[in-house]
């Protein structure tokens, strides 16, 4: 007796080619999912961002002040994207998230460094993301030393030879420390929102349909706003939980500090469990089986751990994918998150943040209400 039939196992073979064809959704996040990841590893993912904005302020307005400008561009480390009026205006800009770095030039600088009396120039760096402030701040000296080195030769050679001409002042918001911990525990809690809320709400539907018990939902007199409603109420509670338990982790296990309001907090956290556990219901309407849906999950949460911020820089990151990032829940439910806590940001600091987390409620909200009306045909 053979104990391997080649035929039999043929058989095998075709019948899982045909299950395969048959099931196209799987195939296809299959054959997606290793597509997306070459993209975002090889084209959207830098460790060394380079050209992040950057507010100046430069009272001197000199040949010298637009020499160090020039230099600090031409480094590549930050772009000149804003030229507030004051200080007060490069606060906010920094505050919101809209900017890494304040570049401010005294006035009198130029008088100051011919006259050899080290004028100081101030560096104020976004320091909740460490990854991000430290490649330009490390090389601020060096780059302004160079800046400088065309303009300070001939008569002003003996100003180029101090130890060193310009006094450059770090400062670092938020993290002076730089500890990782203050970046990554404040995301994390958005990447297990997303990953718990999307999985749970995902397989709803699903569930019902593979215990067919889909049948009696279908007879019931339920419009699709009250199922929606009532299949992801009991789960916000869950959502809340978890943010307890990483908060208590942050201030007692990490001491991560909090500078924000605990209500304007929650208030983010509530909209953003509200958009996952929809975004769960919307694929569970979408997908035949569970395993589709949970497929279907981890399909999205690889973009939302990659190209919200959570690692990687987001302002480092290409155009083409700062754009993919901006319609993810979790890249504005990331700086919510690290404005409330760590630069104690207020809801009008945050409104840029806000407004895309409630449209993206209203437009997933339509489409899982659409697809479930559906589903009731």
């Amino acid at each position: 007796m053979s104990i391997l039939s080649f035929s039999r196992v043929k058989a095998v073979l075709l019948k899982e080619f045909v299950q395969m064809r048959r099931d196209r959704m799987t195939f296809a996040l299959m054959v997606g999912m290793p597509i997306i990841q070459l993209i975002m590893f090889g084209f959207a993912i830098n460790s060394d961002p380079r050209h992040l904005p950057t507010a100046l302020i430069d009272r001197d307005h000199s040949t010298f002040s637009r020499s160090v400008v020039r230099a600090a561009e031409n480094s590549t480390f930050m772009d000149i994207t804003h030229r507030p009026d004051n200080e007060a205006g490069a606060e906010a800009l920094i505050r919101e998230g809209e900017v890494n770095f304040i570049f401010i030039i005294p006035e009198n600088f130029a008088r100051d460094l011919v006259r050899g009396e080290r004028p100081q120039i101030l560096l104020v760096a976004d320091a909740t993301d460490p990854s991000a402030s430290s490649g330009a701040a490390n090389s601020m000296k060096e780059i302004v030393r160079s800046g400088l080195q065309r303009d300070l030769s001939g008569s002003l050679s003996n100003v180029a030879e101090l130890p060193p001409a310009v006094d450059v002042i770090l400062h670092k918001r938020y993290n002076p420390a730089g500890i990782t911990q203050y970046n990554i525990i404040p995301g994390l809690l958005g990447i297990i929102i997303a990953m718990t809320m999307t999985m749970i709400t995902a397989v709803a539907i699903t569930r019902e349909k593979e215990r067919g018990t889909m049948e009696n939902l279908l007879a019931m007199p339920i419009k699709p706003l009250e199922m929606m409603v009532g299949k992801i109420a009991p789960y916000v509670f869950i959502g809340y939980v978890q943010t307890i338990v990483v908060l208590l982790a942050a201030e007692f296990a990490f001491d991560i500090p909090m500078a924000g309001s605990y209500s304007l907090l929650f208030f983010a956290v509530t909209l953003y469990i509200i958009v996952n556990l929809m975004i769960g219901f919307l694929f569970s309407s979408i997908a035949q089986t569970q395993m589709q849906a949970l497929q279907m999950t981890f399909f999205l949460l690889m973009p939302q751990i990659l190209l919200s911020g959570f690692l990687f820089p987001f302002l480092g990151m290409p155009r083409w994918a700062q754009i993919i990032g901006e319609s993810l829940p979790a890249t504005h439910f990331m700086r919510l998150m690290r404005g409330i806590m760590l630069k104690g940001a207020d809801g009008v600091d945050m409104f840029s943040s806000f407004w895309p987390l409630g449209v993206i409620i209203v437009v997933v909200g339509i489409l899982a209400m659409l697809r479930y009306e559906r589903t009731l045909d």
